[in-house]
């Protein structure tokens, strides 16, 4: 008997990434959409004018960006900060230059990662006998966070994207050429098109990436914006209690639904159930849009909605679903 062929996802177009609202408009209709797809913090830091688009950034600002990052994470040395124009492709930037023979990704995880090493080989847990290890913590979509100790003493090249991990220092205090650090700093600044970001590595890695990006890696705009943003510790707290506030809020609304939590980060929940292609049709029927799974029917990725009229809407809708 030949196999059966797998199931398309029912939503399959909003199974690859968050953020895909013009294509669920144009599928569902609807104008105020509310999109909770992308993990991604709803309240922006305040951006009063895109400053220097008339002129390419000077060395000594980009310098400024990284050593105000370098504080906020932690790190001892500026010079092992490099600003790229998104941890995203900063992975594709990486994968040669690190120049594994034998990687491994973990899985379930961020398809980035897959795409940045396509030939690795999908782990569960630990890496085994391959020489490099990328993983995320927290773990996109279950907020799983990795062991420190485990990963200090790891035998192979890590990549440890800490995208969700703001405003925790996380790892980068330890960055070396064999513990690499992603941060990303969209998410928690709420600016991801800003398309800023930040490899924390050795000077191999440092200085190689640098190398490769030129003079000018990221725009003007990122970074005056990302320096001022780094500097500004009263907005960093307010928005680190921000999040805590509404994700308690939001697990509250999912609780009410019946919802069980298969995991959670700060900025997203993971809920759990059989028909989750129909919690996410119901939901974008009201201009929700939230994260399907191709190869997890039965899970959704649930962001922070902004404000009580959101949460509100959400409630009504996730209402709906269990009637």
């Amino acid at each position: 008997m030949e196999p059966r062929a797998p199931v398309p996802h029912p939503w399959a177009t909003f199974c690859a990434h968050g953020g895909r609202v013009a294509a669920a408009r144009a599928a569902f209709g609807g104008a105020d959409w509310i999109d909770l797809s992308t993990g991604i913090a709803p309240w922006s830091w305040p951006v009063d004018t895109l400053a220097g688009l008339d002129r390419l950034p000077e060395p000594a600002e980009i310098a400024a960006l990284e050593a105000a990052a370098a504080r906020a994470f932690g790190v001892a040395d500026p010079a092992q900060v490099v600003a790229v124009p998104g941890t995203d492709l900063a992975m594709r930037l990486l994968a040669p230059l690190i120049g594994a023979r034998a990687p491994a990704v973990r899985h379930p995880g961020y398809a980035g990662h897959r795409a940045a090493w396509p030939g690795a080989e999908l782990v569960a847990e630990g890496p085994g006998d391959h020489d490099l290890f990328v993983l995320a913590s927290p773990a996109n979509p279950d907020g799983r966070l990795a062991g420190p100790v485990d990963l200090l003493a790891a035998p192979m090249t890590l990549v440890l994207d800490e995208a969700y991990a703001d405003p925790a220092a996380g790892l980068c205090p330890h960055a070396s050429d064999r513990l690499i650090v992603l941060r990303s700093f969209g998410k928690f600044y709420g600016l991801p098109g800003l398309r800023l970001g930040f490899v924390v590595a050795g000077d191999r890695i440092a200085g190689g990436l640098r190398a490769m990006l030129g003079d000018w890696p990221v725009s003007s705009p990122a970074v005056a914006i990302g320096t001022a943003a780094y500097r500004d510790i009263a907005w960093r707290r307010a928005q680190a209690s921000r999040i805590v506030e509404t994700g308690a809020l939001l697990d509250t609304v999912l609780h009410e639904a019946g919802l069980a939590l298969a995991g959670s980060a700060p900025l997203f929940r993971l809920v759990a159930c059989d028909d989750a292609a129909r919690l996410f049709g119901t939901l974008a029927h009201h201009a929700i849009l939230t994260r399907p799974f191709a190869d997890r029917t039965d899970r959704l990725r649930i962001g922070l909605p902004r404000g009580a009229t959101a949460l509100t809407r959400l409630a009504a809708a996730l209402e709906e679903y269990r009637s």
